[in-house]
């Protein structure tokens, strides 16, 4: 969802994501509350993120807890390294309604959180 969020502010922006339990697949749950906001991120794929090590980046971005501590391999190429987690929807338990509250109540808080960190960190330093 960030990955789409990042890509919606700035076309020219290049933007990847990997995991560090890449599934191979999206979930099903994510793409259709991006779809809710317009944003299609149904071409998207779940790469492990081994598939970017030896690449330079100006900014990694971890969004979930675990991914924090388990991504140290980017320290040497990355200008930037930041944290900002979020909750795995994907782990919500309960009922169908709830589970798909927390999806949306996720990719909110994504968007309003990438946002802030275009504005601050890519825009005003362009």
């Amino acid at each position: 969802m960030a990955h789409g969020f990042l890509q919606s502010f700035d076309k020219d922006l290049i933007v990847c994501s990997a995991g560090t339990e890449a599934s191979g697949k999206l979930n099903h749950k994510a793409v259709a509350a991006m779809k809710e906001t317009g944003i299609d991120i149904s071409h998207h794929t779940s790469d492990s993120v081994q598939k970017y090590l030896g690449e330079e980046w100006d900014y990694v971005i971890t969004v979930c807890g675990g991914a924090n501590e388990s991504c140290p391999a980017f320290t040497g190429k990355v200008k930037h390294r930041i944290h900002i987690g979020f909750d795995d929807p994907s782990h919500a338990v309960g009922s169908e309604e709830f589970i798909w509250s927390e999806f949306i109540r996720v990719r909110n808080e994504i968007k309003e959180a990438f946002y802030a960190f275009y504005l601050t960190e890519i825009k005003s330093k362009n």
